[in-house]
């Protein structure tokens, strides 16, 4: 599991271990550990022209002395001072290993770029002589390796207000931190590399899952199970305005763990979820929760919603069943999947907001209506209403396609039905939906129903993987 902790949390758990270690011992692990990963990201170090963009927080300080650690080996290191509160020890450090300071022109020529322009307590932007640096490295395509972050990013929230470096790769010490995980902070960063430098955190305020976790969580049948123990999900979806709808939800829903699914609609419809599915049955009856909503539209019984979201089944709200959805009475046992649009219509602001405050919005809404939310995009936030906090981060450009939507909510009603709560059926079918696109994407364009037809060997491969 990737846990990702506060700029506080950080902080204090680095106070806590200074205080145990010698002057100097934690900024020196985290700069060999930085020093490691600039010589592999470049494939060599002797005669590597590597630059630092120096500013006044510890970052800055990092980045000196893992490149005092390069100039040993023989790497060309110099430093572009962007603010006269550098580290003196670091600097000093960095000339005496055979680096000099140096001026915005060596950015031109060089290998790598290392930012250390801002500290992870750094307000969001870049002054104006950092955002030139950082212009002169985009426009020579030189790569950029973050410290900790990328200088200009909102550390807490992934967000990304003002201007702000994006990099190939960011180095961060001790544990992951917030804008690693939530877009658009996160596409900032490239991919993260982990230092440890031995700090002892408290939990985590967001989490990602990754195989084992998703392994644990995964209700494997036994040899009691039947197909009622397995769970049994209802699902209200389709119409007949978009037959489809329903058709892809249930090929989702019965590529998740459940015994049997239910499927209650306009007869034309369940004739058609039938035709591809004939081990599907048609009508009420009793079920361990419920997947509402996908592509119901006109055809939309709010009065029906709101009385099973009223019961004690677990309800999965998605696409048109949102609009039934209120601010009223217990609703912890529902979970809702809508993308951008939809959570910026509950919320009464603009998409554009939510597209840009993921975090704020999530958590927003979870609070307000009492739900779980699982909000879709670049990368899946998951907020439950007592302030827990997933991501998923595993899931490719190729899955916005039509209908992907509709195999995760039926896919994610299963794991409901299969008795996960809804914050863990929501992490688990998020996951899974994702590798189920990776599977069948292969780097190409694919189709919601290839996403589902996906999920079963998606998912024999991470309960196979010890």
């Amino acid at each position: 599991m990737r846990r990702a902790h506060t700029v506080e949390q950080v902080r204090t758990a680095e106070a806590a271990l200074m205080a145990k270690l010698p002057e100097g011992t934690l900024m020196q692990r985290a700069a060999t550990g930085l020093a490691v990963a600039i010589s592999n990201f470049i494939g060599f170090t002797y005669g590597a022209r590597v630059v630092l963009l120096i500013g006044s927080g510890d970052n800055g300080g990092d980045a000196l002395y893992a490149g005092t650690h390069l100039a040993r080996r023989g790497a060309k290191v110099s430093a572009v001072l962007l603010s006269d509160k550098y580290d003196v020890e670091g600097l000093a450090a960095l000339q005496a290993a055979g680096g000099r300071v140096g001026t915005v022109d060596a950015v031109e020529t060089a290998d790598v770029v290392v930012d250390g322009i801002v500290g992870i307590g750094g307000r969001p932007g870049l002054k104006a002589e950092a955002l030139a640096a950082v212009r002169v490295a985009e426009e020579h395509q030189v790569p950029i390796i973050a410290v900790d972050m990328p200088s200009g990013v909102d550390v807490d929230t992934g967000e990304t207000p003002a201007e702000h470096v994006k990099a190939a790769l960011t180095v961060t010490f001790g544990t992951h931190k917030i804008c690693h995980l939530i877009d658009p902070a996160a596409a900032a960063c490239g991919p993260v590399h982990l230092v440890d430098i031995g700090l002892d955190l408290p939990p985590a305020p967001v989490e990602s899952l990754q195989d084992p976790d998703i392994r644990a969580l995964y209700p494997t049948p036994t040899g009691e199970s039947d197909k009622y123990s397995r769970g049994v999900l209802g699902l209200m979806a389709g119409s007949t305005q978009y037959p489809g709808a329903a058709v892809i939800a249930t090929s989702g829903a019965l590529a998740g763990p459940i015994g049997m699914l239910r499927y209650v609609g306009p007869d034309a419809v369940a004739e058609a979820v039938r035709a591809q599915h004939p081990e599907v049955v048609a009508g009420e009856g009793r079920v361990q929760a419920w997947a509402i909503g996908s592509g119901l539209g006109d055809e939309l019984d709010t009065d029906k919603i709101r009385e099973l979201l009223d019961a004690d089944e677990p309800v999965l709200l998605d696409a048109d069943g949102l609009k039934a959805l209120d601010d009223s009475g217990d609703h912890t046992n529902v979970l809702i999947t809508p993308h951008a649009g939809e959570l910026a219509r509950l919320l009464g602001v603009e998409r554009h907001r939510v597209e840009t405050e993921r975090l704020k919005h999530a958590r927003e809404a979870a609070e307000r209506f009492d739900v779980t939310v699982l909000l879709k995009g670049s990368t899946t936030v998951i907020a439950a209403p007592d302030g827990q906090v997933r991501v998923n981060t595993n899931a490719g450009a190729w899955l916005a396609t039509a209908g992907a939507g509709d195999v995760l909510a039926g896919l994610t009603g299963a794991f409901l039905a299969g008795g996960l709560n809804p914050i863990d059926a929501a992490a688990v079918g998020a996951y899974l939906h994702a590798a189920a696109a990776n599977l069948a994407s292969n780097g190409g364009p694919i189709t919601a129903m290839q996403v589902a037809a996906n999920v079963a060997e998606a998912t024999r491969q991470v309960l196979l993987e010890e």
